[in-house]
């Protein structure tokens, strides 16, 4: 079974194209269960959503459940938070209540910021591994092929226990930081990644084609039961040897 469905379009597509595969998984999950639960990043991913998804007329906002993928830990009002650019791009433009954006607490110890926001993320519904399973994903890729805040070589990358993981010597600043974990990511209904531009390349290359000993984070999302959806723009494409 295919794992992952890589769409190559033209730099201009591909906002459009991320937001109509949102939008139409919403409608999916509205009107099977009642609500859409959904896991954010930052990024070009995060500009895509708020511009994109806020012109599409007919999403019950009021249903959405946004949460954060991963998330700096530092006061919302900085300029590295990621709740910050939400709040502040998609809250004034759409429905979705405010207490409906599931923001991490800073003024916690950073163990105590991810175990409470484990126990946000614990109200999704369970599959059968008994671990919260999010219609959607929507993540990004790092230069280094890191992804959420799970970096190459890291002890995170074998996380099994936790949800929600701290880490506080993030390589890319700032270094204290809460993620979701492998075990929750790959029980998602479905995830995708958004990357653009000529600079990505060769990382993509290694993620979706490479063959490495140990994957790079981003190669390790590799969902349980659903796929992973890479939209690409052509520069990004151009090392890519399958058929897409």
């Amino acid at each position: 079974m295919a794992s992952k469905k890589v769409h190559i379009l033209e730099d201009s597509e591909v906002p459009s194209a991320v937001c109509s595969f949102i939008a139409e998984l919403s409608r999916n999950a509205v009107q099977e269960k009642g609500k859409f639960c959904i896991g954010v990043s930052g990024g070009s991913a995060a500009k895509i959503f708020c511009n994109g998804l806020s012109t599409i007329g007919d999403l019950q906002w009021d249903k959405w459940h946004i949460y954060f993928c991963d998330e700096r830990v530092v006061d919302f009002d900085h300029a590295d938070s990621t709740y910050k650019f939400y709040k502040e791009n998609l809250l004034g433009k759409v429905s979705l209540p405010e207490s409906q954006l599931y923001a991490i607490d800073p003024s916690l110890p950073l163990e105590d910021v991810a175990k409470d926001y484990a126990k946000k993320i614990d109200a999704i519904q369970k599959g059968e591994s008994g671990l919260p399973v999010f219609d959607l994903l929507i993540l990004g890729m790092g230069p280094d092929g890191h992804t959420c805040s799970l970096f190459p070589g890291h002890k995170l990358l074998d996380e099994t226990s936790l949800t929600v993981a701290p880490i506080r010597d993030s390589p890319k600043p700032p270094p204290c930081r809460v993620t979701l974990t492998f075990p929750v990511i790959n029980v998602a209904k479905s995830a995708l990644f958004v990357s653009m531009g000529a600079s990505k390349a060769e990382m993509l290359a290694r993620v979706l084609e490479g063959n490495e000993c140990e994957p790079l984070p981003a190669a390790r999302v590799q969902l349980t039961n659903g796929l992973v959806h890479w939209f690409l723009d052509k520069a990004a494409a151009t090392q890519l040897k399958a058929k897409y």
